[in-house]
């Protein structure tokens, strides 16, 4: 009994956790330096993908993608129901061909089933056709639901999903860099705009539309991540 009520204890733990590490270190975190954290971990995980053998799909991918959402740090816990969160940005490519200039997102996920275990992940989204990315410009809300695309996740000790199925909008590359988690689900991920992010990043008034759809602001501070992306 003991045993148990110290796993419940570590769980409940585990599930605040992932709101101190998503809420502290990035909703409360000055967007100033936020932004430019999230910017460089997102690069560093576009070469973390480029390099790992299980997601060597991504390779295949990322070159004809029109556009993707990089979370270089998702935040999961949870004992029967968990918790997820992190901040990202979606990049997507300009009629040139060329990758354009990032919108800061925020995603979070709660689920309720067999799992238990704390994660810190790294994931990329994987945007396939135009469709796609302007309902998640667009909207707000649940994938599947609010946002109407069809999303598959790939990535080891994940979510299984066939990446030869070419009816999928979205394909989610996940890499567990801390931690062990048994019996994950992104079902029912929420995908919001951070608009402190952006209006401190960029100024007021841009919104996702006006920076991916318009291309009407630049900010030299994320030349790094468009450099890494445009070698595709």
């Amino acid at each position: 009994m003991r045993r148990l009520m110290t796993a419940v204890c570590l769980a409940a733990a585990a599930v605040v956790l992932v709101g101190s590490l998503a809420g502290c270190q990035e909703i409360r975190e000055n967007p100033r330096t936020g932004t430019v954290r999230v910017l460089d971990w997102s690069a560093e995980t576009v070469e973390n993908f480029l390099r790992l053998e299980h997601l060597k799909e991504f390779k295949k991918y990322l070159p004809e993608a029109r556009g993707v959402l990089i979370f270089p740090a998702l935040v999961k816990a949870g004992f029967i129901v968990g918790a997820e969160g992190g901040t990202g940005v979606l990049v997507a490519r300009g009629k040139d061909g060329k990758w354009g200039y990032p919108a800061f997102y925020t995603l979070g996920a709660a689920s309720v089933g067999f799992q238990i275990g704390v994660q810190d992940t790294e994931t990329i989204l994987v945007i396939r056709n135009d469709k796609a990315l302007q309902s998640i410009i667009t909207r707000q809300g649940k994938f599947g639901a609010d946002i109407s695309v069809t999303a598959g996740v790939v990535g080891a000790g994940m979510e299984a999903s066939t990446t030869t199925n070419l009816d999928l909008d979205v394909l989610a590359f996940t890499n567990a860099k801390v931690g062990a988690f048994v019996g994950a689900s992104l079902e029912g991920a929420v995908l919001a705009r951070r608009r402190d992010f952006n209006e401190s990043f960029y100024g007021k008034g841009a919104t996702p539309e006006r920076i991916v759809l318009e291309g009407r602001y630049k900010n030299a501070q994320a030349n790094g991540l468009i450099s890494v992306l445009a070698r595709f």
